[in-house]
Parts: C-alpha cells; structure tokens; sequence
C-alpha cells in the first residue's frame, strides 16, 4: 500500500476501492486475532507484553501445550494405576485420534488452544463414519461413546493441569444407548454344566466358564485366580479372596459347591501348578470362540460371550434364588447397587415365585381368619 493512500488517523487505506476494501477487511481481522490472543493471555492471568501476544499470534508459543503431549503425558502418569485391558482401550482411542488429525486435518497434531466443540464433533463424526480396513466390524454407538468417554477424561486431565482455559467437551453429550444384559436360564444352565466334551480344551473353557457362572468372577480374575486366594472363612468353609483386575475392588465370595467341585478337578493339572492358579491358561479370544462352538453342540440360541456367565450368576444364581441385591453386589464387587441393577435384573419366574408365596400367605390369613370367626 503506497504511503500517500494510507490514513494514518485512522489506521486504515484511504478511499473505497476493490483494493482498499480488501486491504482493511484485512486488517480488521488481524485486529480481531490480536484481540484474542490479548483476551488469552489475560484469562491465563500471564504477563501481557507485545512479545507475547505476537508469539501468540504466530502460533510459535513455546507455553502452548499439544494433545499429544497431553496424552503423552495422561498415559505416563495414569497407566501405573489402569489394568492392563485399559491401558489397550485408551491405545485404541489414541490412534484414533491420530487417525483423524492425519486424515481430515491434514497434520499429526493440534495445540490444546485449538480445540473447541466443532473439533469434537468433527471426530465424533469420524467415528461414526470410518470404515476399517481389517476384519473389525465398524463401530456401534456404545462403542464410539467409549472412546469419547476416554478422550473427554484426557481431555478433563488437560483441565486440571491448567493446559486448557475452556473445555471443548463442556457441550458435547455422552448417551450410551441401553443395552438389555444378556444371561442364561437356569435350563440353559443345566444343559452346559451336563454337557461333557471329548475335547480337553472344550471341557476346560465350559469348566472355566461354569465357574464363573458360579462365583461371578470375570475372565481375567477366573483366569488368574491363584491357589493363595483361596482361604477358609467363616464356619470353615472355602472363600475366594481376591481383587477385581479392572478397579482393583477387593472381592469376598462364598465357593458355591459347583464351583468348589471343578476347582478340585483341576488340582492335579500341570499347567496349573506351573502357573500356581486355579485353571490352566486360556486366551479371551479362544475362550469367546470356543463358547461359540459349545453354544451350537448345546443347541443354546443365545450370543455365549465370557461375560454372560457374571450377568447369570447375578440374575440366575443369586437374586432369582432371593439372594439380596445388597450381598449380590458385594461379591460382584460393585462401589454402587446402581451397578448392580444394570447386571442383575429380576426375571419373570422370580416374580411369579414370589407371587404366588404371597398368594399361599394370603390364602392361609384369610383361614385363620375364618377359623378366629368361628371360635
């Protein structure tokens, strides 16, 4: 812009031309972007000094954290305290999000100052809508609400360390859509447990899954549970005592006789005392396959996963067998009954026992009734 058509008073070029018109709307935004970063650095209560607003503008400020540094820094300092499975789960989100920075930003990483809730909307989309190459199935709602469960948590740790003025998240809603628990009858139950397998793997995994079904334990508590978590307890009889891998929640639980009786069986099993655990070693992977297998040779119409097996120990071995609700919980290791409610629901055979209990009740007042009358 020539000196003689620049309106020094003003801050501006002179006249209304194309050119100067363009030149101040130019302008107006460098006034709005230097207004920003003024309002930044006010809000991070930080020296205000031209050096810094110009550094801030530049985008070259050396106090600006990334978020992969952020969660860098969330997996150095969290992992020590997350299960192992965890720790797989926020690799998972991790590449995830590197993913999306690659593919629709067009870089590998972003400052925290750049985030905001179109940033997080945008990835919700990407997940929503990205297609994996391999044989994973794309993802489901619960399941993409899971990776942005975790990035919000690494996100709220970007909060906390002051890295962050505002949370992106602050409009953005987690809805898990509701999911009906899954869970064997007490019939589909029988015809696992009077199933036996020529096949020693087969019988091992239907063992290890009928443990479960009858002390609630998980698969990586089931898999690892040792001989030295085995005590006597009170009136002499046989309890596990143990923590939950996943919340390192202490576990307490009563050794039904079922379970008490595979344990016996595999007492004597080498891989066992290799190990010093209670069941030979069986990968999640082959035990949810080989689940398939024995659901089909059982004739059972239902999706068997590992996890079935806690969800029947809670509606078909306990609450349905008035077992309450408070104790269920407990052994499950649950920190709330809320929890437990999601697991344990009250299946129809329950309230018709229960129900006719109080018919038969009713029936007997109502005699004793009649007989008082007639005395």
């Amino acid at each position: 812009m020539p000196p003689d058509q620049w309106n020094n008073a003003k801050g501006k070029a002179k006249g209304s031309s194309q050119e100067a018109k363009s030149f101040n709307n130019y302008l107006d935004d460098i006034r709005i972007k230097l207004n920003e970063c003024y309002r930044e650095l006010q809000l991070k209560q930080e020296k205000i000094t031209p050096d810094g607003i110009k550094s801030l503008f530049l985008g070259d400020n050396t106090d600006q954290h990334t978020l992969n540094e952020l969660i860098e820094y969330h997996n150095l300092s969290q992992f020590p305290i997350l299960s192992k499975a965890t720790r797989k789960n926020y690799g998972i989100t991790k590449n995830y999000i590197i993913s999306f920075l690659k593919q629709k930003r067009n870089t590998t990483d972003v400052y925290l100052s750049k985030l905001d809730f179109k940033f997080i909307s945008d990835f919700d989309y990407y997940l929503r809508t990205i297609k994996p190459l391999d044989h994973q199935k794309p993802l489901r709602n619960n399941g993409m609400m899971k990776h942005m469960q975790r990035f919000r948590k690494i996100i709220n740790l970007g909060i906390r360390l002051e890295w962050l003025i505002k949370n992106p998240f602050n409009a953005y809603v987690i809805k898990f859509d509701k999911v009906e628990r899954g869970f064997l009858t007490k019939y589909e139950l029988e015809l696992i447990e009077k199933k036996i397998f020529n096949i020693e793997k087969l019988q091992t995994i239907k063992d290890l899954f009928i443990f479960s079904c009858y002390t609630g334990l998980a698969y990586i508590d089931a898999i690892n549970l040792s001989t030295s978590e085995i005590s006597i307890g009170i009136e002499g009889q046989k309890w596990i005592y143990t923590k939950r891998e996943k919340t390192q929640t202490s576990l307490k639980i009563p050794i039904l006789p079922q379970a008490s009786e595979i344990m016996e069986k595999y007492k004597t099993n080498p891989r066992s005392i290799n190990r010093g655990s209670i069941f030979p070693l069986v990968s999640n992977q082959k035990v949810n396959g080989y689940l398939k297998e024995i659901t089909d040779l059982c004739k059972i119409e239902k999706n068997l996963t590992f996890h079935l097996a806690r969800h029947t120990f809670a509606t078909t071995v306990t609450l349905s067998n008035g077992v309450p609700i408070e104790t269920v919980s407990k052994m499950l290791g649950h920190r709330s009954i809320s929890t437990t409610q999601i697991y344990a629901k009250v299946l129809e055979n329950k309230v018709s026992e229960d129900m006719t209990k109080l018919k038969t009740r009713l029936s007997r007042d109502k005699m004793k009734g009649r007989e008082s009358k007639v005395g």
